[in-house]
Order: structure tokens, then C-alpha cells, then sequence
């Protein structure tokens, strides 16, 4: 009983340590969510390199391997705080996949008729919450950076998790948007904000973009903030074959994590086998 009570005294102060490290709020949220699951898992007995490998194994028994590795960089950055790098566990090597799941893609076709759904419903701020996330490719807690001031200057500055980056308006996403701000009121601040001139929250978004799939006839799915962010990063990739300038464009730090924005499908990847008629 004392260890798990040394364990919620360890976890709050990682938690700290986490918003020291300016780690966004998801993450926060995330870590803690794994080293409470870890700590249940533990029940009072000491961290032990031999322990931390069954719970690995034991996570690999109920989770997608891809799943694992995400609940195991939080474990790792806790032992990191606590001071237990000699039990700090490997990673599972994951095959990059040749294609993407086309259950999952978010098509440009889909996002034209996610668009007309939104204007159906007279629902202005989501129509330009899209074309802004689709027409940059920036992330959803990014948003906040969309400004008043950075329509007039014709770009954000984004800075998160310690980096920074500018992102461009093109003239046309401007437009509308200086048009939307002015129909709404909005002079200051943030473009997307709530009554009281907040930054719109992420869930909220979530759920006002569930509600179109029905009359775009879209599956659920698909629908999320970051598919936005996937279909940019395809458009963009399929005019300008440049990984490199992607991942500036989306502030990624490795290219690697660029490359599974830009996979092909499964049917464009089936397309290829076919013309390359080896199949006699």
C-alpha cells in the first residue's frame, strides 16, 4: 500500500515534469493514463526490469503491436524521471506497411461532399474548420495559431512542443476566412473560438464533424481532424514529390513518420501489380 502511494506521488510529479517539458495536453493525458494502468498492473510490488518485460508481454497479448510501442514510450519516459534507465524497455520493430487501409483514407471526393454537408446545414464554421485544416495541413491543436493577425500577414506561426514553424495562407483561404470573421463578429483573437473567445476544443470539433457523415454519406471512421492533415499531406505529395519539404510543411521531425502520411493505397497498389504483367 505504501508503494502504490509512492507510485501516485511519482506519477504527480511526472506529470509535472511533462508540462515543464512543454508536452502538449493529449500527451500529458496519455501518460498518464499508461503509468496508472502500469501502477494498477504493478499492485505494490517494486519496479524490476523482469516485472516490466511480463507487462510488456502481457500488453502484447490484448493490444496491436503499434498500440504497444505507444503505451511503452510513456512507460520508458517515466522510468526515465524516476531514474530507472537500466529497466527502460525496447521498442517492437514495426514493418512499415506498403499501403494504407482505404477504410480509413479520407478521399477528396469524401471531403468535397463533407463540405456541401456543412454548408446544407448552414454550419459556417466547421466548412472553414475544414478548408483551413485540409488547405494547410496543420493539426488540430494547432488551430489556435489561426489568428486574426496571421490572416492579415498572410501566415502562422506555429510553435508546439518546443518547435516552431510558419505556415502560409494562400490568398484564396484568406479570403474566406477574412470574409467568415467578419460575418461573425470576430475582430480579435482567435478565428475559430467559442462564445467567450476561446480556442475551440478538440472533442467539440470531433463530434461537429460526426454529425455531417450521414448527409455526405460518409462512413464515421474516416471523419476525424487528422484525416484532414492526411489528405493535405497526399495532395501536396502527389504536385510536389518532395518528402523533405513535407515534413517541414508538417512539422515532423523525421521523414519516416512523413512516408505513412503519403502511402499509397491499397487499390493504386493493386493497379501497379497489374501493369507490371508478370502474371503470364
Amino acid at each position: 500500500m505504501e508503494k502504490e502511494k509512492s507510485y501516485a506521488s511519482h506519477l504527480e510529479g511526472f506529470k509535472d515534469s511533462l508540462h515543464r517539458n512543454e508536452k502538449s495536453q493529449a500527451t500529458i493525458k496519455k501518460y498518464t493514463r499508461e503509468i496508472g494502468q502500469l501502477i494498477d498492473y504493478l499492485n505494490g510490488r517494486k519496479i524490476t526490469k523482469d516485472l516490466l518485460i511480463d507487462y510488456r508481454e502481457y500488453l502484447q497479448n490484448l493490444n496491436l503491436v503499434q498500440t504497444v510501442n505507444g503505451k511503452l514510450s510513456a512507460i520508458n519516459a517515466f522510468l526515465e524521471y524516476m531514474g530507472l534507465q537500466c529497466c527502460k524497455l525496447k521498442l517492437f520493430r514495426v514493418q512499415r506497411a506498403a499501403f494504407v487501409d482505404e477504410k480509413r483514407e479520407l478521399t477528396e471526393q469524401e471531403y468535397k461532399r463533407l463540405l456541401d454537408a456543412a454548408k446544407k446545414q448552414d454550419d459556417d464554421r466547421l466548412y472553414h474548420l475544414m478548408l483551413t485544416i485540409a488547405g494547410t495541413g496543420i493539426r488540430i491543436s494547432e488551430l489556435k495559431f489561426i489568428t486574426i493577425d496571421a490572416l492579415e500577414k498572410g501566415q502562422a506561426k506555429i510553435y508546439l512542443k518546443g518547435k516552431g514553424r510558419t505556415i502560409l495562407l494562400q490568398k484564396s483561404l484568406r479570403t474566406r476566412l477574412m470574409k467568415y470573421v467578419k460575418g461573425q463578429g470576430i475582430r480579435e483573437g482567435y478565428v475559430f473560438q467559442t462564445k467567450s473567445g476561446k480556442p475551440l476544443d478538440r472533442s467539440n470539433i470531433c463530434h461537429d464533424m460526426k454529425k455531417l457523415c450521414k448527409l455526405a454519406e460518409v462512413e464515421p471512421g474516416k471523419v476525424f481532424p487528422h484525416n484532414f492533415r492526411h489528405l493535405f499531406a497526399r495532395t501536396f505529395y502527389a504536385i510536389e514529390k518532395n518528402l523533405a519539404h513535407l515534413a517541414d510543411i508538417l512539422g515532423h521531425s523525421s521523414i519516416e513518420t512523413t512516408r505513412i502520411y503519403v502511402a499509397a493505397s491499397a487499390k493504386a497498389y493493386e493497379e501497379t501489380l497489374d501493369k507490371m504483367c508478370l502474371l503470364l
